[in-house]
């Protein structure tokens, strides 16, 4: 199957999830939120609201466009670390989709066509 299939499948998981945990925003964050220069813009977004506005987004124009992917990635660190105490109840399922998307790009993306 081709990387950008699988890729999409994974981000539209990690998106469905977020809603059932009631951390999806249908209102944009502000412009400034944005403008940060700190890894996860730890500084101007919660850790779900940059998977949300930065993260997905940024992914699905790449798969979009036909552009190559990233060819090493891995957040679910960062974000077991965010749900560090909840990691075994609401947040697992959450951080188990995570942990699929940098599978995906530990293996190597290389049949990217």
């Amino acid at each position: 199957m081709n990387i950008n299939l699988i890729v999409a499948e994974k981000l539209r998981l990690i998106e469905v999830e977020m809603k059932n945990l009631n951390l999806w925003s249908n209102t944009p964050q502000p412009e400034e939120a944005f403008a940060s220069d700190l890894p996860f813009a730890v500084d101007t977004m919660a850790a779900h609201e940059w998977l949300q506005w930065v993260l997905l987004p940024k992914l699905y124009k790449l798969i979009e466009q036909h552009i190559d992917l990233p060819k090493a990635f891995a957040i679910t660190t960062y974000f077991e670390e965010i749900y560090q105490e909840e990691r075994e109840s609401r947040y697992y399922q959450l951080l188990e989709y995570l942990r699929a998307l940098d599978e995906v790009f530990s293996q190597g993306n290389s049949t990217n066509a």
